[in-house]
């Protein structure tokens, strides 16, 4: 009894052992299959929800632009604190001395003909001390209107400036006539020395410095080659003027040292013999 007892106990183990090991191929199989298909199925899924999200933050975003010269100009004077230049064929700002003309065709009691005054203020009929220094025309009729409101009920102003800085240009240093000049039209550097009577003999018209003022605590200042251009006969880099800039030539080397050369002095010599 014992003998077949042990013989069933071990037909007992060898089933299952046969069954575990059956079980254990059928879950490897299994875990193969769910393998084969998951891991597609999560990097299909990754890459949806990337391209998803790309979708939903380009339009956000936008396109990056590439910053300009201009807008790098723009940023760096933001901080400086610098000024942007002023723009070509600026209006003229009132300055002190002028004298305008306001005319109120609807109230001609209001007219009058006011000074700007050295504090740059003027002083309006029935309306007080407004300061005006520094304005434009169109900006000044702005400013009148605002304050003829209290007033008047929409104020009609006409603005004439009868007397005022007439447009200039200072030429120094090395040109024949130094001095300040009418700006009248289209000048340029050229033609502004030619005003002046033209370069002295000791003059380095390769390096001819032009100031320009562009605010009240800004001065820019541009090197010209005078020279250059008219050797080449290529004036297209003739830099036109502004009113208030200041044109100087500066002095070559051999002008600065040429005092301190010894000069032969040209005489005449004659021969005791010929006597």
């Amino acid at each position: 009894m014992t003998d077949k007892h042990a013989a069933r106990s071990l037909a007992g183990q060898g089933t299952t052992r046969a069954r575990i090991s059956w079980l254990g191929e059928m879950a490897m199989t299994h875990m193969m299959k769910v393998l084969r298909i998951g891991v597609p199925l999560l990097l299909a899924s990754a890459v949806c929800a990337f391209a998803g999200q790309k979708k939903q933050t380009r339009p956000a975003t936008g396109p990056a632009r590439q910053a300009t010269n201009a807008d790098l100009v723009a940023a760096w004077e933001k901080d400086s604190g610098r000024p942007v230049l002023q723009r070509r064929n600026p209006r003229y700002q009132i300055e002190r001395g002028d004298v305008m003309e306001l005319n109120f065709p609807l109230s001609p009691e209001f007219n009058q003909t006011p000074t700007v005054q050295p504090d740059g203020y003027i002083s309006l009929l029935g309306a007080g001390d407004l300061h005006v220094e520094g304005l434009t025309v169109p900006e000044l009729r702005e400013s009148l209107r605002g304050v003829y409101a209290n007033i008047l009920r929409d104020p009609v102003i006409t603005v004439v400036l009868k007397d005022f800085e007439k447009p200039y240009f200072v030429a120094s240093g090395e040109v024949v006539r130094p001095g300040k000049y009418d700006l009248r039209g289209y000048t340029t550097a050229t033609q502004a020395v030619a005003m002046a009577g033209g370069f002295s003999d000791s003059a380095k018209h390769s390096e001819v410095l032009l100031f320009r003022r562009v605010s009240n605590d800004w001065v820019e200042v541009k090197k010209v080659n005078l020279k250059k251009m008219l050797q080449a006969r290529q004036l297209g880099e003739d830099v036109a003027l502004e009113p208030g800039d200041l044109l100087y030539v500066p002095k070559s080397t051999i002008g600065k040292i040429r005092r301190y050369l010894p000069t032969q002095s040209m005489g005449m010599y004659v021969s005791p013999q010929g006597l």
